[in-house]
Order: C-alpha cells, then sequence, then structure tokens
C-alpha cells in the first residue's frame, strides 16, 4: 500500500491503521518538529491550517493526541 505522507515529519509517525490503510502521527511530535524553524505558537496555527485539518481523500492520515494513562482508574 502506497500510504498518503504529511511531508517532513516520519519522525512522529506513531503507527498504521491497517483497517483504513491511513498512517497515523502524533501531533505533539509534529509541533515538536516543526518548532524547530518557529515559534510553538506559529508550528500550532500552520499544522492546524495546512495538515490537520486538510482532507485529501480516502487515506488522509491521522493526526491524534497522545492520551496519558497516568492517574487513570
Amino acid at each position: 500500500m502506497n500510504y498518503l505522507k504529511a511531508d517532513g515529519f516520519d519522525e512522529a509517525i506513531i503507527g498504521i491503521d491497517s483497517l483504513g490503510e491511513r498512517l497515523i502521527y502524533d501531533k505533539q511530535k509534529m509541533i515538536e518538529i516543526l518548532s524547530a524553524e518557529m515559534s510553538i505558537e506559529d508550528a500550532i496555527e500552520f499544522l492546524e491550517f495546512n495538515t490537520w485539518y486538510a482532507y485529501v481523500g480516502e487515506h488522509t492520515p491521522i493526526y491524534m493526541d497522545s492520551y496519558d494513562r497516568i492517574g487513570d482508574t
């Protein structure tokens, strides 16, 4: 399968949705990658506008926030 990728964010890939054939990216890691080039606020704004909410077809990648299970009962 030829997965759709977010250019420049291979290090932020954390999994594959094999059913939907989509890559899964960690949003926080994507912010960290971009913050090497711009402020965190600008990185978030850029990703929201250009990446996270863009639909590019049925194989559009999934962008997720991490879930911290510490303290979860």
